[in-house]
């Protein structure tokens, strides 16, 4: 198990502060038998920055954050004031100027610290609030407070009979021991006069500034970036309840144990014009009828038989008619190409490449028929008709070529067709566990979905 602090690991995990890429540990010096010695680095091997421009090294290479957490940049060791005495409210200027002096050398951490320890000590001293615990909350459950509380509403015993004690109220932190910092006013001009000689590359992106725990202007104060923890989940289906992805469950493995993803079970489609010379899918002519080559493949290991159907318009403000030749068809198994040429597939291979090298337009599309076919491919053919981009007010007949096309939205003009795809196939049943599945049988399965086939845009 991991132990998180702040939903970020407490291990060796770094990201480099610069380009947020892993860190690894690499070691400065080795043997001449190459084992590692001396101290050792972070170091990203995508910008090449290590923890030494920032003078961190460290002397073991596990236990990162635990040695981070006590080293400054520049490897200064990180000093507490936890436990020192409260200096009184009335002290002097000078002393106030050295403590200033003291507040800038203790980092956020430090001072954080030193004020948890100053309330901590505050919450715990019972004569300043004794129904409050070192928790922070009202001690409801101490015999001496409940019976306290009873006798303010009942009127029994004599609470409130006796001269209450008035209680020291818990005053506030003071200095430099118990957490707060003394603005000093000069910090903002060597602020500035540091911006001056470093100049932009001396200083961090807001990027950088916010992945960082206590943000910096400059690239010489930031630190390595825990990494963050993130969870593997696992995915079931709604109806069946199958588990569909299941990632390892070791840490620095990204595999899946089970991946059942939807592209490996139904057909991929392209598309491409019958006659590229005449046909430019990313500048459509308006109201033009073109011919383009659907090709739909089979990642199954099943023969299928697939139905298309569409809209005869497409959707939209700018309708164009649309026509599918071959809308059922079947599709051959995924197979290997080797079962492919001995059961003679290289006949129809060769046919396809002898129909692609003569003309295009010797062939011509008919309804009924696939174009064109292979292993696992099928190609048909589908008829577009694009409609016109100017005004709809005006007639066919009426629109001239030197009409101006109306305002059109975002995307209006792109062609896209809604599909409806229907598969059909037979497959060897997988029955339940512990159950006997004939081997012979097979069982018929259907699946249907519907898709958006982009054609291109219309100028």
């Amino acid at each position: 198990m991991v132990k998180s602090e702040g939903n970020r690991c407490q291990r060796n995990c770094f990201n480099c502060p610069i380009c947020t890429a892993p860190l690894s540990v690499n070691t400065i010096e080795t043997e001449n038998g190459g084992m590692p010695q001396g101290s050792f680095v972070l170091a990203c091997a995508y910008c090449n920055w290590s923890s030494l421009e920032i003078g961190i090294q460290f002397d073991k290479p596990n236990n990162i954050t635990g040695q981070l957490s006590k080293l400054k940049n520049g490897r200064v060791p990180i000093t507490s004031q936890r436990g020192g005495r409260h200096i009184a409210a009335g002290e002097g200027s000078e002393r106030r100027q050295q403590r200033a002096e003291e507040g800038e050398k203790l980092g956020p951490e430090e001072q954080f610290a030193n004020l948890k320890s100053f309330y901590t000590s505050q919450l715990n001293d019972p004569s300043l609030n004794p129904l409050m615990t070192p928790s922070g909350d009202y001690g409801y459950s101490s015999p001496n407070a409940l019976a306290r509380i009873m006798s303010m509403y009942t009127g029994l015993g004599n609470y409130g009979k006796k001269a209450k004690a008035k209680s020291t109220v818990m005053r506030e932190a003071y200095g430099t021991e118990e957490g707060v910092k003394i603005l000093d006013p000069s910090e903002d001009a060597d602020a500035i006069l540091k911006m001056k000689q470093l100049g932009w590359d001396g200083m961090t992106s807001v990027a950088q500034r916010s992945a960082q725990t206590h943000p910096s202007r400059f690239l010489d104060n930031v630190r390595p970036v825990a990494t963050l923890l993130r969870t593997k989940r696992s995915k079931r289906c709604r109806t069946c309840r199958h588990i569909l992805v299941k990632p390892e469950s070791k840490i620095q493995s990204t595999r899946f144990r089970i991946r059942l993803v939807a592209l490996n079970y139904v057909p991929s489609m392209t598309l491409k014009p019958l006659q590229p010379a005449s046909t430019n899918l990313e500048a459509l002519r308006p109201l033009t009828t073109m011919q383009l080559l659907l090709t739909l493949s089979n990642p199954l290991f099943d023969p299928v038989r697939i139905t298309l159907a569409t809209p005869s318009y497409t959707p939209g403000r700018f309708q164009s008619k649309v026509t599918i030749l071959c809308p059922q068809f079947d599709i051959g198994a995924n197979t290997d190409v080797w079962d492919e040429a001995l059961s003679g597939g290289s006949r129809s291979e060769r046919s396809r490449r002898t129909t692609n090298d003569s003309s295009e337009g010797e062939k011509q599309a008919e309804a009924g028929k696939v174009w064109d076919k292979g292993r696992n491919w099928t190609t048909v053919v589908l008829e577009i008709a694009t409609s016109s981009l100017h005004s709809l007010s005006k007639g066919p007949s009426t629109v001239g070529a030197n009409d101006t096309p109306e305002e059109l939205e975002e995307d209006e003009d792109v062609l896209e067709i809604p599909m409806f795809v229907r598969i059909e196939y037979e497959t060897e049943p997988t029955g339940d566990e512990g159950g006997n599945v004939d081997k012979g049988r097979k069982e018929k399965r259907e699946l249907a979905y519907w898709g958006v086939v982009g054609v291109g845009r219309i100028v």
